[in-house]
């Protein structure tokens, strides 16, 4: 069996830090966030950022952010700011809330970034259904 692809940066090991992240089986990336403070933020901004500059080809990440009931500014100035990363464009992301409101502003980070594969979902089996589609 083919071992995963290994993280360029830890994942969270501290339980202060609201989130958690694991490899597909595709390659690419899922993240279930528990909290969205400054901490959590922070980290999470400094992983993904380490791991969009090896970007290079399509890769499918999940983001489970169903437990959240709000994200503040800065977390949806981050997710733009990463959304907008150029190496962005290999990496289609799918977003699971709960949240209509947390939805309709991350679908709002959707059409103001550079990144044409950022969908938000209600089900994980709708959001792996759109990921495991073709790259066209």
């Amino acid at each position: 069996m083919e071992q995963p692809k290994p993280f360029l940066t830890p994942p969270p090991d501290d339980p202060r830090i609201g989130y958690s992240v694991t490899r597909r089986a595709d390659g690419g990336m899922s993240y279930v966030f528990t909290a969205s403070d400054h901490d959590t933020l922070i980290h999470w901004r400094e992983f993904a950022a380490r791991h969009l500059e090896t970007a290079d080809h399509h890769t499918r990440n999940l983001y489970d952010l169903r437990s959240l009931r709000y994200l503040s500014e800065e977390a949806l100035k981050f997710a733009l700011e990463a959304a907008s990363d150029p190496a962005a464009r290999n990496v289609r992301t799918a977003i699971v809330v709960a949240s209509p409101a947390i939805g309709a502003a991350l679908e709002e980070v959707g059409l103001i970034s550079e990144s044409g594969d950022l969908r938000v979902f209600h089900s994980i089996e709708d959001a792996e259904h759109w990921l495991a589609h073709p790259f066209s």
